[in-house]
Order: structure tokens, then sequence, then C-alpha cells
């Protein structure tokens, strides 16, 4: 037991009790260098018996190189890999270099969970990881991917990570802060030979640092009272340790320490090049620096061994690396090794470099070939070549999310690039970063006036396309909009090359803002099927395109169908990153077609994949959408649960208030809804879609406030013309119903209920028309209205709606019916549901696990606690409940 580690060390205990009872989890741990974060790992190594131990520590000089750190943590299982489903073992053996590439860097994660679940089989699992914050950030992404989707497969995850270090912020993770010990712990750490004076300093001073404890009382009376760091203490005492060994011991130290594979192997074989061998670790062993596996005991000590070395020594120590590795063919570890080594430019290490960078983006680990590409171009010999590099590495930046540090990368080579091709990259870059920092206009303009200079048509027509949406999403966009649109004119496509399609459907979802002038367009359904055909071959941003446009233009069936090819296409190709737009574009169109527990699945599903994926503007969007599910259901805290996790001012939260308003209009607040819907009506030009998509709501709400002449169907009226889809006819008539004269609604009614229209809608339109007869005592064809909108509402579970049509009934002189007996599959959560009904498909727990980025296990877990609820004992009785059609 740790001194004054009590606390700590029984939450460790507790995490790996769970794992041992099969249910996993992660912690981390985070403090100042020396707090005892090492050896709070090490305590729990020493007590996982029983557990298959797993262990990587990150190091500063291996950060850019991609999946170091993981294959450090997994190489001792790499003979699993066969047991993966194929997507993920071809993608977990692309970023070990074992095979070429596949997915997206998020399918590296998910075979880490499959191959940590695979070793759980046998026993459980401790994967311990000490200074993550240095660890490569492609292990990184893949290892925290696992961790957020570990649940019942028998593994614990502990990580380790400095206070203030970027590192592991915001991973959703459970975080556990370690602060200096006691006073009476670490007074029984201190020497209680040590004067009386110092050991009150020494308890001053360090502010219960273990570390700090245990190394400083051998050089701090030297140093007086100044104001050095804890860190920069604790250094010196390690330099003085080191400053005392031979000079041949603390070359094979440097060597280690510049070393970032954990090959002893390696190691030795540079000492063999610099006269050095196994036999001059003695001394260190003894001052207790290393262990005899060339492993430093802390951190620091690496630390203090490297930088303490002088320059040329730790040249001469890279370059012997470099050559070892060289000889065994790690052509990334030796260029790493020759670029660190190189005292200025050197083209032919730029360029081992530069391949070393390309490795990286094959691999998908983003984040170490933008750091390859920029050392290439400090290491290029001319102005040209270093411009080339560096605008790769700010493309590979963009890639993974790194926007300022592209952008201002991208500024500063610009003024060395003359040639137009180059220029246009740089100029998506920018536009990207701009895009991602809501600098709209600035987006557009440099989109459209570098898209001539690609020689590329086909990437040309994206970055018009992507100044569109610029100015879709700008405060005032209509001449954004109408600029983009002459941009598609000047594109160099051929007549009849397939993407002219998707730019007529981006011309038609960019209509509502140019004041419907669709004269000369060509017929929107011919433009749907041939962009949808243009899409599969674009691949997952042209699907993409056109699940969003077609929903922008009512075809919301399309829109359904399309984002789940999105999804399944992900799904195949291993690209959980494309899955989240799929997902959430699949949730919101299936709530408003009335399939509200696929909806469900699609939105639980997003939800976790967007988190898992860092995309915060799909875990927005998912969570406006199923805010709106639960409006249309009554349930007003789940409602305003998803509402205020949508944001203000983010890509979700025009559904979110819709949802907010649909609520107060179900549970009769009127005012509260008349008053949101007015106030959406004035927020920026991305939310229009919602806002006109709401028209009907707030006419309602208008009409029984009595204040009908403060509002106007005319833009809506204007959008349905345009797009001739009968739902929204049918909406059109019905806010005419409500605005007509007495003697005129009837008519607007009628026409509302000729189309078939979507459930929730027609169900409403049947309860107002129901309402209407009955005051003008037609209670017989009242009721036949209010049955029909009861029976809807009791299917689709919405509650006050459903009330509000039974007390009409009531009204018109009909016993009330009973609510519906309740649903035997509401039991289930929305992942048990997902589960069920692959199960009942016939889809084994491997093959489930591999397309839901979960664990067998996990799967296996999901099914136990559904079967109860299902009254069923096997996955065989599934079919007959019929489960996978509900």
């Amino acid at each position: 037991m740790l001194r004054g580690r009590g606390t700590e060390q029984a939450e460790i205990e507790a995490l790996l009790g769970s794992a041992r009872a099969g249910v996993s989890g992660a912690l981390v741990l985070r403090g100042e260098p020396g707090i005892g974060k090492t050896a709070l790992l090490r305590e729990a190594v020493a007590d996982a018996a029983g557990m298959r131990v797993l262990r990587s520590a990150g190091i500063e000089s291996e950060a850019e190189l991609p999946f170091a750190g993981l294959h450090q943590l997994l190489r001792g299982e790499l003979h699993r890999l066969g047991a993966l489903p194929a997507p993920q073992r071809r993608a977990l053996s692309g970023a070990f270099g074992l095979g070429d590439a596949v997915g997206d860097r998020f399918m590296v994660g998910a075979g880490v969970l499959s191959l940590l679940a695979e070793v759980a089989e046998e026993s459980p699992v401790l994967c311990v990881v000490d200074d993550a914050h240095w660890l490569d950030r492609a292990s990184a992404e893949a290892l925290l991917f696992a961790a957020r989707r570990l649940d019942r497969e028998g593994v614990a995850v502990l990580l380790a990570v400095r206070d203030y270090a970027e590192a592991l912020t915001g991973s959703g993770l459970p975080e556990l802060h370690l602060s200096g010990l006691d006073d009476e712990s670490a007074a029984a750490l201190l020497d209680e030979r040590l004067p009386a004076e110092l050991r009150a300093r020494l308890l001053t001073e360090t502010r219960g640092n273990p570390l700090a404890l245990r190394e400083l009382p051998s050089v701090v009376a030297g140093h007086g009272p100044g104001p050095l760091p804890l860190t920069a203490r604790v250094l010196d005492a390690f330099h003085h340790r080191i400053r005392s060994l031979p000079g041949a011991t603390r070359t094979l130290l440097l060597l280690a320490a510049a070393d970032d594979s954990g090959e002893p192997a390696a190691i030795l074989r540079a000492g063999e090049r610099l006269g050095v061998g196994v036999a001059e670790l003695g001394p260190a062993e003894e001052q207790r620096l290393v262990t005899n596996e060339l492993a430093f005991r802390h951190p620091l000590i690496r630390a203090a061994v490297y930088h303490g070395a002088p320059l040329v020594q730790r040249i001469a120590a890279h370059e012997a690396l470099a050559a070892a590795y060289a000889a065994r063919g790690d052509e990334d570890r030796e260029a790493w090794h020759r670029a660190v080594a190189a005292p200025g430019a050197d083209e032919q290490v730029a360029d081992k470099l530069a391949r070393t960078a390309r490795r990286a983006e094959e691999r998908h680990a983003y984040a170490a070939a933008a750091s390859a590409y920029e050392r290439a171009a400090q290491l290029s010999e001319t102005s040209v070549a270093a411009a080339l590099r560096l605008t790769s590495a700010c493309e590979a930046a963009i890639h993974n999310g790194r926007f300022d540090w592209a952008r201002s990368r991208a500024e500063r080579v610009l003024p060395d690039v003359g040639d137009g091709p180059t220029r246009a990259r740089l100029a998506e870059v920018r536009a990207a970063a701009d895009f991602a920092q809501g600098s709209l206009s600035s987006a557009h303009k440099l989109l459209l006036e570098h898209a001539p200079l690609t020689p590329e048509p086909e990437r040309a027509f994206w970055m018009v396309l992507r100044a569109l949406h610029a100015g879709w999403a700008a405060p005032d966009g209509a001449p954004l909009l109408a600029a983009a649109l002459d941009g598609f004119d000047a594109l160099a496509l051929a007549p009849d090359h397939p993407l002219r399609s998707v730019a007529w459907l981006a011309r038609w979802g960019a209509a509502p803002g140019l004041g419907w002038d669709t004269a000369g367009y060509p017929d929107l359904d011919d433009v749907l099927d041939r962009a949808r055909v243009a899409a599969r071959e674009a691949g997952p941003r042209g699907l993409m395109e056109v699940a969003s446009r077609s929903f922008v233009v009512g075809r919301d069936d399309v829109s359904c169908e399309v984002s789940a090819e999105l999804a399944g296409t992900a799904r195949d190709t291993g690209m959980p990153f494309a899955l989240a737009p799929g997902l959430g574009h699949l949730t919101l169109t299936q709530v408003l077609l009335g399939r509200h527990r696929d909806a469900l699945i699609s939105g639980d599903e997003g939800l976790r994949i967007a988190r898992d994926t860092g995309q915060p503007l799909w875990t927005s969007y998912v969570h406006g959408a199923l805010a709106y599910l639960a409006a249309v259901e009554g349930d007003e805290s789940r409602s305003r649960e998803h509402a205020e996790a949508a944001g203000a001012g983010q890509v979700g939260s025009a559904w979110a208030q819709t949802a907010l308003a649909l609520l107060d209009l179900g549970h009769g607040r009127l005012r509260d809804a008349f008053d949101r819907l007015r106030d959406l009506a004035g927020g920026p030009r991305r939310h229009q879609g919602a806002v006109l998509r709401s028209t009907p709501d707030l006419v309602e709400a208008a009409v029984r406030l009595g204040r009908a002449d403060e509002v106007s169907v005319a833009e809506f009226a204007s959008w349905a013309a345009a797009l001739r889809v009968p739902w929204l006819d049918a909406l059109v008539a019905r806010c005419r119903a409500l605005l007509a004269p007495e003697n005129e609604a009837e008519q607007h009614y009628r026409r509302a209920l000729e189309p078939a229209g979507r459930p929730f809608d027609r169900a409403r339109t049947e309860l107002l028309y129901g309402e209407w007869l009955r005051r003008g005592r037609r209670k017989t064809e009242a009721r036949s209205q209010l049955r029909s909108a009861l029976r809807t509402f009791e299917e689709l579970g919405s509650g006050p709606w459903a009330e509000r049509a039974r007390t009409e009934l009531g009204a018109a002189g009909e016993a009330v019916a009973q609510a519906a007996r309740p649903d035997v599959f509401a039991a289930l959560t929305p992942q048990e549901l997902q589960i069920t009904r692959f199960a009942a498909q016939g889809l084994s727990n491997r093959d489930i696990a591999a397309r839901l980025y979960l664990s067998p296990r996990t799967v296996a877990y999901h099914l136990y606690k559904a079967y109860p609820k299902l009254g069923v004992t096997s996955r065989a009785e599934l079919g007959g409940l019929g489960v996978s059609g509900v």
C-alpha cells in the first residue's frame, strides 16, 4: 500500500474488481510530474492477479510515429488479429504496417476494442498507459475510441497524464486528480536524520510531491531559497546522479532516452556503433535509474538523461539509432532520427521524411503526417519543395481537425507559392479553417476565387459546392448563394458529367434563399434520380450531399433512403466518421416519416458515434432530432434534455427550438409556442428549413390565440408550389383552412386530407378538422375524424395529442376509448431493440458486434437483458415476436 494513497488505490482496485466480474471501465490519472501516477500504475499491475496486463508508455520522441504507442501496448496480442471482423482486422493490420490501410482512422479504434475483447475471452485484461500525454495522436485517438465503447468485456484501462496537458481533455472518461500527500504521509517519506530546518523546508516546497520528497534531499541544501520549479529541482537531483556515472554508461543511457521503440536490441545495435555495450548498464542499475531491460524507472529520468546531454552527443546518438534502424529496414524511425540529427537543410533527409508522411496518411495517421511534412519542409533545400511539403502538412492537419495549426502555416507559406494549383490547395485549407470557426464569407470568397486555379474539374466542383454551403449558412447569404451558383456555370465539367446532376440538386436546394426562381431548372425528380447515381460513384461525401439537399427540397423519403445508404456504406467500408452524418440525417427523417422506433435506434447510435469520433456538429444535430421526437410523443423532460444538449446556436438548435414549440403547442401553452417560433423565424438563414417546416405550428398557435393577422403562409406556400410534394401541399391546405372564413374552411380541410401524408401530420389535420366539425354541430362526422386521429396518436405514442383527441371525442358524444395496451417493445432501450432486431434477422453476436463497433460480450449482455422484457429465453423465439419489423 502506498503512503497517503488509500483512496486512490481503492478506486483503482474497484476498477480491477469490476473487470474481473466482466464489467469494463476506464480511469484517467491526472497530476503533476512526480505526484505518484507511475507508482499507482505499478501498484495496479502488482494487484492484477489473474489478469492479462498490457502496458505502454508515451515517449516524447515517439510522438510523431503513428501508432507506435498502440503497437507497444498490443504487440503481444497481434497473433489474434485473424479472429477480428475483416474490416477491423485490415484497419489494425494497416495501422501496424502489416498490410494496406482501409477504412478511416476510427476503424482502428474499433479494431482495438475487438482485439481487447478477444484477449478478455481468456482472462480479464488490464491496459496500463503511462505518460499518455506523449502518445502519438493516432494511438491516442484509437485507444480513446475503444475505451469509450467498453462495456461488458472485462477490460480495465488506466491512463496517466500530466496536469494541464491537452491530451485526453474532454475525453469523456472518468478522471482521478492526484494532489500532494498529506503532511503526515509526506513526513514519513523523509529521512529522519535530516536536520529539522531542512525537513521543514522540504515539506513546504515539495507540497507533498512523493518523487520530490525522495529525490530532493540530496540537492536542495545547495540551492538556497531560489524559485526553481519543482520539476526542475527533481531533474537536478537526477542530473546529479547521472553525472556521477561513467561516460560509457551515460552514452548507453542517452541512446535509450533518444530511442522510441522500447526494444533493447535496437539500442544495443546503435551502441555498437558508439563503442558501448550492455556491460556498461551496471552502474545505472545500481543507481536505480533503469531496470535490467534498459527501461527508465521514471519518465523524468529519461528527460534528465536526454536534455542534460550536450547537443553534439544527442546528434551522435540519433545518427547511431538511424543507422541501426536503416539496417533493419525501419524507414520511418530511420527518417525521424536523421531529421532530429540534421543540423540544417538536407534534401535527402527531407525526402525520406516526406515518404514517411505519405505512409502515415495512407494509415489515416494525419497528425503524424502533418508533423513529418512540416519537418520535411524545414529540411528542404528549395523554397518550392518547402512550400509543397508545408501545403501537404496543412492538408493533413485539416483532416485531423487542427484548423488553427493549418491556417497559421498556410498563411505563412502562401507568399512563397506562385503556381495556381498549390494556391488552390492552400485556399481550401484556409477555407476549411474559416468555415469551422464561423468566418463564412471569408471561406466563400477563398473557395470561389481559387476553384478556377485547380486543373481537376471534380476538385473545383467540390470547392464551389462548399462555397454554396457557406452561403447557405451565412446570416445574409443570398448574394453568396447567387455567386456560388455562378461558380457552377464556370466549371469545366463535361455537359454529361454525373456531378452536373448534383450541381442541379444544389441549385434546387438553394432556391429558398433566392426567392424560388426555378425557371429553366430541370425536373426535380429527374435530378434526384441522376444525383443518387452520381452520389454512389462519389462515395460518402456524395451521398451526404444528396441526403442533405433532398431533405431541403422536401423529399424526406429520398433523404431517408440515401442516409441509410450512407450509413450502410460507412459500415461496409469501415468509416465510422462518415457513419455519424448518415445516422444524423436518418434520425430526423425517420422521425418526420413516423418511424419512431427506427429513429430512436438511429439516434442512440448516432449520438455515440458522433461523440466517439469527435463530431460536435452531428452530436447537436441528433440531439435536435431526438428533441423533436420526444416532443411529438409529449415527453417533456426528454425533449428539454435533448434540446439543451443540442446547444444554443448549434446546427441542431433550430430543430430543438421547433421541438420545444411543438411541446408547448401539445400541452396548450400557446403563447410560449407562438413566441418561440417567431423568434426562430428571425434567426440565421441556415435555420430556414426548420423555420419553413414549422409554419403550420406557428399558424395553429396564432389562430388559437386570436392572432391570425400576425402570420402569413405565403413563403411556405411558395416553397410547396415550387417543390410539388404532396405532404407539403397538404400542410399548406391545413394552414389555409385555419385562416379561412368559416364558409371556406372545409374545402381546405378536405384538400389537406387527400394525400396520404405523414402519420403525425395527417392525424393533427384530422384532429383540427374534427374539432371544426364538432363546433359546427356535425358530431357524427367529427367522431370519424377524431377516432382516426386518436388511433394514430396512440400508435405513435403521442400522449398529449391523444388526450386532446379523447377530450374532443367525449365532447362529440362518444365514450372515450381506453389507451392502447402498452407495447412490449417499449420496455427495451434503443440499443437493446437494435441488437434484438439484428439477432432476429439471424446475425451472430460477432456479426452484430462488428456492425455496431461493440464487443460480442456486450452484444450478449444486451440480449440477456432484453429476453426477460420480451418474455423469451432464446434468440430463436425473437422471430415469432416480429421484432425485426418493429
